[in-house]
């Protein structure tokens, strides 16, 4: 993917920034869609701080935009059973700073998908101005990690070795982790058999 990215943003260099915010724009109405092989091909193509600068406009300028739609689209969901967890329900009736600082926490923590904060904070009482704030504010050091490890695995430094040696290590200890889980819930059918 990120190979056909490049290829689009140098074959239209005159528009090269438009369309890589444009794609940025639907990955982030699409809420689920990584956005880190974007990221990838504007650091390619535009060098590393044009590349992050890029990526974090595009972001957030998606994260508004969807923020919108979802407002406009899904409003009426946050009265459903679907979201009654007690923390989702906090950031669904979070107002003001309350609002501002969960937004912007859940933006630092780097595996909470970025489309589930942004829909919960829409159908929710959380203001525009406050989203937009916060939802900025937190994209700004989880990008420039993203942008960061990305350049160096690109790069292939022995900083990107040791980033993709520890994502390994994780993939693993994850895969091990579900494998052990299904085994041990098999032996217990069994003994319950």
């Amino acid at each position: 993917m990120r190979e056909q990215i490049i290829a689009l943003l140098n074959t239209y260099e005159n528009a090269a920034y438009l369309i890589s915010i444009v794609i940025n724009i639907i990955i982030s109405i699409l809420g689920l869609v990584p956005s880190v092989f974007l990221t990838a091909a504007n650091l390619a193509v535009f060098g590393f701080w044009k590349g992050t600068f890029l990526s974090f406009a595009g972001e957030a300028i998606g994260a508004i935009i969807s923020f919108l739609l979802y407002r406009k689209g899904f409003k009426k969901l946050s009265e459903s059973k679907l979201f009654s967890h007690p923390k989702v329900r906090r950031l669904l009736e979070a107002k003001g700073l309350e609002a501002f600082f969960l937004v912007l926490s859940l933006r630092l923590l780097t595996f909470v998908p970025s489309g589930v904060v942004t829909f919960v904070a829409a159908i929710g009482k959380t203001s525009l101005l406050i989203f937009m704030i916060a939802s900025s504010i937190g994209k700004i050091p989880a990008l420039l990690l993203e942008a960061y490890s990305v350049y160096q695995l690109m790069n292939w430094t022995w900083q990107g070795k040791v980033i993709l040696t520890f994502l390994s290590i994780c993939l693993f200890l994850f895969t091990w982790k579900k494998i052990n889980r299904k085994k041990a819930q098999m032996n217990k059918i069994e003994r319950d058999l």
